[in-house]
């Protein structure tokens, strides 16, 4: 299907806001141009994709500090090139004295259902798990990339050290969450609002202690906040403020090596992390789902289309809730949930004419949408997708004392009430939708992508696939294209959607409620396997800047002539 073709049967028209980038040698897209900048840093040294990706990461902790950072948690996916792929866990952990009634619940029923007494599970010391990101990052450098891990925390250092200018969407951020970094004098206030209050689009952010931190760790290694010095201080300062986090915690975490799923659509081969990160693997179950329908007759946005993918995630959710945990806690029918047989169960299930409720008892899912992505690819094959996070916006809301660290908040993500396969326990892991999602056709790359957006993401993903796949958009026309969501209540539809569209699916039994955005800012990577020319894209649902590594050395055996003038 050639580019654009998508629009003859389309039923929500676009323009992509955002320009793509191209290169042969390496990219990167991340959520902040200063991040894409740190990755391209290091492809120009002679690093690779992960050398990109880290740094990228380590800056984005600097100036996306509502996402992402080194006391947080994450998934990530490389394709190296020989073709083989690589799943990290570096998800938080509970700490080990995490009990199943450590939060007091408000509520059985929902909305309320995962909120605590004194919002603990949420904002604050209590609320932190024993992070994973900085082992990874460091894992990561020291045994695919090029470089040093020093060398890739430079870029942040500078950052944190020197100062960037605020952009207009942190400070909204910052202003939606002020009341909370307010209750953080010493530490997150001190820097997120200068004064007492939200500083404006341009000012200048510095972060002095953090760049303490960073240089230590750049200098000494990971070991220094897993058990070293750094950590000591990290949870002292966490218990005088009541947290449970100890230093055993640090010491003890290790990231886990988890196996890749893959399953075919269309010749497509999509690969993406086994659970506990569960949004690949519904990416997949959904997928099977649709092979069965005429998507690309569907059209784009039209009422079928829409209602058709509502449908399979409510599908996907009640599969979640009753089937996906932690296993090492419990057993998943992974093999089951991707089969063909069990895709033509519920595919006979779907009235393409009206709305199925959610099933009886199953509580929505919830996570937060502040979260990062970044892919990465260099010129050698070597292909990243890494979704990071630190719950929600600025975590935990408050840093460790002295360190100028933002703490997580992903306790959150339990469910309050013990009891469930998501209950809180001593060293559990929760469900994760996060879906660093690699594309493979004939063996050779096709495409990366991933976004931030908590339960909406693999949704989110699984619409850009179907847009590349299906409606044969542009990487930039697919990671831009309005969005749809639902886990069963209301069917969440960008307001960029006509409102007779709305309509159309009101009448077949959906709750519509028009959005600005659904999900956070996607950014991926389109592979030519004729060419070699990668084309790295970002949407406009953030400050995402594709970056892209141009030219070349010279050419072998090049000589300058130099002439003397000589006069008579």
């Amino acid at each position: 299907m050639p580019p654009s073709s998508w629009r003859a049967t389309a039923g929500a028209q676009f323009e992509p806001e955002k320009t793509p980038v191209t290169s042969t040698r390496g990219v990167v897209a991340a959520n902040h141009p200063l991040g894409s900048a740190a990755g391209l840093d290091m492809l120009a040294m002679g690093g690779n994709a992960i050398d990109a990706a880290v740094a990228t990461l380590f800056t984005l902790n600097v100036v996306e500090p509502m996402m992402v950072g080194i006391f947080g948690a994450g998934w990530t996916h490389i394709r190296l090139a020989d073709g083989s792929h690589m799943i990290l866990d570096n998800y938080t952990a509970a700490p080990a004295a995490a009990t199943p009634d450590l939060y007091t619940p408000i509520s059985d029923t929902w909305p309320d259902y995962m909120e605590t007494e004194g919002r603990k599970n949420r904002v604050g010391f209590l609320a932190t798990g024993v992070p994973g990101t900085l082992k990874a990052w460091a894992e990561l450098v020291e045994t695919w990339g090029q470089l040093d891990l020093e060398t890739v925390m430079q870029p942040a250092i500078r950052h944190a050290e020197r100062g960037f200018r605020a952009s207009a969407y942190l400070c909204e951020l910052i202003q939606d969450n002020q009341a909370d970094l307010a209750l953080d004098p010493d530490g997150a206030a001190r820097i997120f609002l200068p004064g007492g209050e939200p500083p404006r689009a341009g000012d200048l952010i510095r972060q002095p202690e953090l760049a303490d931190s960073l240089r230590t760790i750049a200098s000494a290694g990971p070991d220094v906040m897993y058990g070293g010095a750094l950590g000591q201080t990290i949870v002292a300062g966490i218990q005088r403020q009541g947290g449970i986090l100890t230093i055993d915690d640090l010491i003890t975490y290790r990231t886990i090596r988890r196996s890749p799923l893959m399953a075919s659509y269309r010749g497509y081969d999509i690969t993406v992390p086994e659970p506990p990160c569960s949004g690949g693997l519904h990416v997949l179950q959904i997928l099977r789902i649709l092979e069965g329908y005429p998507v690309a007759k569907l059209g784009f946005g039209t009422v079928d289309a829409i209602h058709l993918l509502a449908e399979c995630f409510k599908i996907a959710f009640t599969d979640r809730a009753a089937h996906v945990g932690d296993p090492a806690t419990m057993d998943i029918p992974v093999d089951w949930l991707m089969s063909s047989a069990y895709a033509a169960e519920r595919r006979a299930g779907i009235d393409m004419g009206r709305a199925a409720p959610l099933a009886a008892g199953v509580p929505p899912s919830v996570e937060s949408a502040t979260t990062t992505h970044v892919t990465t690819a260099d010129g050698d094959g070597n292909i990243v997708a890494m979704t990071q996070t630190i719950n929600n916006a600025f975590g935990a809301k408050v840093m460790a004392p002295g360190t100028g660290i933002l703490l997580n908040n992903t306790m959150a993500l339990f469910d309050p009430h013990p009891g469930h396969p998501n209950s809180v326990g001593p060293g559990k892991r929760v469900v994760s939708s996060v879906s660093p999602t690699i594309v493979t056709q004939d063996g050779a790359p096709f495409m990366a992508l991933g976004l931030p957006g908590g339960v909406r993401i693999f949704p989110s993903v699984l619409q850009a696939l179907v847009n590349v796949i299906d409606h044969g958009m542009t990487l930039q026309e697919a990671v831009e294209a309005p969005r749809v969501w639902t886990q069963g209540q209301e069917l969440e539809v960008e307001d960029s959607i006509s409102p007779s569209i709305r309509d159309a699916l009101t009448a077949r039994g959906h709750q519509v409620t028009a959005v600005t955005a659904v999900a956070g800012g996607m950014n991926g990577i389109q592979f030519d396997a004729d060419t070699g020319v990668m084309t790295a894209a970002a949407c406009w649902r953030a400050d995402g800047s594709p970056a892209a590594l141009g030219g070349g050395p010279a050419r072998p055996g090049v000589r300058f002539r130099t002439t003397v003038r000589r006069d008579h």
